[in-house]
């Protein structure tokens, strides 16, 4: 019988139950380091959060994970692939699917053709098929637009089908985001700033949409300024400052933490380290 080895199989279980594992990111802008030996993992089934105060670097980690920004080191493994060299479109085609900070809807297109659009990595039939017509690319229109009008029904803009997008309220424009990132069928949902710009009604249903995701096995990487909503929803936060990570635990961990807390509220007597 082959002797098994505790240790490997440690690392076979972590390796299975992480779905993005970030190690010693850095990024310089001139002469001012940006980010600094950034390392965290993000774990399948799970929300992760990744919070701090204004310019502490959050976005540009997540433009560095996604490659939208070169990093000057450090790697970057997403479901056991290394991203290293990786274009930010072939990245989301592996299933890495982010959103931005800033509403991003196409003008001229309701908010249901918003939404199908997500699913174009998915897409199984030509550009010629779809032209003509095609009785499989019907098939699949009529598909999508089944999956689409869900989706809507889940945020609750099922009213606002037919909509064009661009005149929809900012704090609606957020969520179609969210949704048409669903449509790709993430195999992780990067979310930068769900909720800025929602109402606290939107940003609640923003909070059940996230669970809703996670119960559906979809792993979600947020950054997030909304505290309430950050320690309602997610499993496991990583803090950074300065860009660097000053913390990483449970809600109630970060919650406790001191140099969180200083980092947030500042004390008079706080000196760097």
């Amino acid at each position: 019988m082959t002797a098994i080895d505790p240790q490997a199989q440690a690392r076979d279980e972590a390796s299975e139950s992480t779905i993005l594992s970030v190690r010693g990111l850095a990024k310089s802008f001139g002469g001012l380091k940006a980010i600094n030996d950034v390392s965290f993992d993000a774990a399948a089934h799970q929300i992760t959060a990744l919070i701090g105060p204004n310019g502490a670097g959050k976005t540009t980690v997540f433009n560095l994970i996604t490659n939208i920004m070169s990093r000057d080191a450090g790697k970057v493994v997403f479901a056991s692939r290394d991203l290293d060299g990786l274009s930010a479109v072939k990245i989301a085609g592996l299933g890495l699917i982010r959103t931005f900070q800033s509403a991003r809807v196409f003008p001229g297109m309701t908010a249901i053709e918003n939404v199908m659009v997500g699913s174009h990595r998915l897409g199984r039939h030509s550009f010629p098929g779809q032209a003509l017509w095609l009785g499989g690319a019907r098939d699949e229109e009529r598909a999508l637009r089944r999956r689409a009008e869900e989706m809507l029904e889940l945020v609750g803009l099922s009213s606002f089908a037919e909509t064009h997008a661009i005149e929809l309220p900012m704090g609606a424009q957020k969520l179609l985001e969210v949704v048409r990132a669903l449509m790709a069928r993430p195999k992780l949902l990067c979310l930068d700033e769900p909720a800025a710009g929602l109402n606290d009604t939107e940003t609640q249903e923003l909070a059940n949409l996230l669970r809703a995701i996670r119960g559906l096995g979809i792993p979600v990487l947020v950054v997030e300024h909304n505290m309430s909503l950050v320690m309602n929803v997610a499993d496991r936060i990583v803090v950074i400052d300065s860009g660097a990570i000053i913390a990483t635990g449970t809600p109630a961990e970060v919650q406790a933490n001191s140099r969180v807390i200083e980092a947030y509220l500042g004390r008079e007597d706080h000196v760097a380290p």
